[in-house]
């Protein structure tokens, strides 16, 4: 976590007045990467319990356009934020518990980051999100299956086969 001066800093370098609730987001976004407003609420309020809900999502916004903050919003997923600004970075997302990393963009030739026909816009970032199962509910879900495998073989061991005959 930053120290207060820090983010008091940071607020100042953005032209962003310093208040209590401001020091209470800024806090809380750095402390807990990837935190959607509603989480951003509760541990805001844990440093400044007067801290509204209002203020939290005017306070995020303000931050994002500041670019203190960076909103991602996954498929399916609430808007998160997270105070790794300034570099192109990218995300790993577990399809299962939603766990979210960051994930150092591609060095050297990254095709995929270069559109093939631009259509005329000024591309400045690109967004890749890795989809796939982090290591806890990978290991889960290899238990579950080796579990499911064995119980599926005592099965068909305990059944008779079609013409009653033990198999």
């Amino acid at each position: 976590m930053p120290a207060v001066a820090e983010l008091e800093h940071m607020l100042r370098e953005a032209r962003l007045r310093v208040t209590r609730p401001r020091l209470a987001v800024l806090s809380a976004v750095h402390d807990h990467p990837h935190a959607d407003t509603d989480s951003i609420i509760g541990f805001a309020r844990s440093l400044h319990a007067d801290v509204s809900h209002q203020a939290v999502y005017d306070v995020l916004r303000a931050f994002t356009a500041a670019g203190l903050v960076r909103r991602i919003e996954p498929a399916g997923s609430v808007a998160r934020y997270e105070a790794r600004v300034g570099d192109n970075h990218h995300h790993l997302v577990c399809r299962s518990c939603g766990a979210i990393v960051d994930v150092d963009c591609a060095v050297g030739e990254t095709p995929c980051l270069t559109a093939s026909d631009d259509k005329g816009y000024a591309i400045d970032e690109a967004e890749v999100v890795y989809w796939g199962l982090c290591p806890t509910c990978a290991r889960a879900t290899r238990r579950r299956g080796e579990k499911s495998e064995r119980t599926s073989k005592s099965k068909k061991h305990e059944q008779p086969a079609a013409n009653g005959e033990p198999r």
